[in-house]
């Protein structure tokens, strides 16, 4: 008995140095693809910019983590790419900035029943089972901060017009906190409310509507500094006086550098929502599923004033946006 128990020890001994001997197991491989809006205006430039800095980061530093990057200038290209990116690159993990929100939450949908783990970034989806995880920066406070400084700044009596994004969940949030601080104002008349499509030539278009339709307007609320540009050239173009607020959002360099300076009295404040966050949710997606976990249904990166006081810390030079 004594002999074949030294002798069963001493096979097990020999069995797990074997084992020990082994390479260890190599984790699972992420291979994630990450769709998102072509650079059609400078925001999105930043968030191509941002995009490709992550690639090159995080697949640098992580040898089992492949990342593929696809940019669609419609809707429909964008389904098409999310089709190809599941069944020919077969990712198995999926950040999506959705060209807009319900042309895409069914192609979005598809991708995560054929077992990829999807993280949302930016523009919601109209149902939220077709993702495990949502990123985005704060769209509730990206409309009522503008419509709080604004109401101060008129001393809560004037008329108001407004430019919208793209039909997504995120600009229905915008809004939707925009108009509930000027319930608050009842002197506040909002006049008109249309959409430019973050698109200068657009907000250009919608600008020259305005003016041309009302005879005084006090502030303008162009929700974006791309549109932004374009409201400020359509008013020069009209040689309207009348306007005292033009006020945009995200933070573009051009517009803080515009705050910080001083240079135009129309322009006094910004409200911040920088581009980087895809990047954020690039590497917080990676680096969860390379341990095989789950992001937080929600993360929301908050959205603060921009003014001349605190405008140095927003302004990043070398950015594209």
């Amino acid at each position: 008995m004594t002999s074949f128990l030294t002798r069963r020890i001493a096979l097990t001994a020999v069995a797990a140095a074997a084992l020990a001997s082994l390479p260890a197991l190599a984790a699972e491989k992420v291979n994630l693809g990450v769709s998102i809006p072509a650079a059609t205006h400078s925001f999105m430039g930043g968030i191509n910019y941002w995009a490709n800095q992550a690639k090159k980061d995080l697949e640098k530093e992580h040898k089992d983590l492949k990342i593929t990057i696809k940019t669609a200038a419609n809707a429909p290209e964008q389904a098409n790419q999310l089709q190809d990116l599941s069944t020919v690159t077969k990712i198995n993990a999926l950040v999506v900035f959705p060209f807009e929100s319900a042309a895409l939450t069914k192609p979005v949908a598809q991708v995560k029943a054929k077992g990829a783990y999807v993280t949302v970034v930016d523009r919601g989806l109209t149902d939220t089972s077709a993702q495990d995880a949502y990123v985005a920066g704060d769209n509730t406070a990206f409309g009522r901060i503008p419509a709080e400084y604004i109401a101060k700044q008129l001393g809560g009596k004037g008329n108001v017009v407004a430019l919208r994004g793209i039909a997504t969940t995120l600009d229905n949030e915008r809004m939707d906190a925009f108009n509930a601080v000027l319930k608050n104002h009842p002197d506040i008349k909002l006049l008109d409310a249309k959409y430019a499509n973050w698109n200068r030539d657009d907000a250009f278009k919608v600008t020259q509507d305005y003016l041309t339709r009302f005879k005084n307007i006090d502030a303008i609320w162009a929700a974006d500094d791309d549109m932004a540009v374009g409201v400020l050239k359509a008013i020069e173009q009209a040689k309207r006086d009348d306007i005292k607020i033009v006020f945009g959002g995200a933070g573009a360099k051009g517009m803080v550098k515009t705050i910080m300076d001083g240079k135009d009295k129309r322009i006094g404040a910004d409200v911040s929502y920088s581009p980087k966050f895809i990047y954020d949710a690039i590497k917080l997606t990676a680096e969860a599923r390379l341990k095989g976990e789950k992001l937080p249904a929600t993360t929301i990166i908050p959205s603060v004033l921009i003014t001349k006081e605190n405008a140095k810390d927003f302004y990043h030079p070398n950015s594209p946006f």
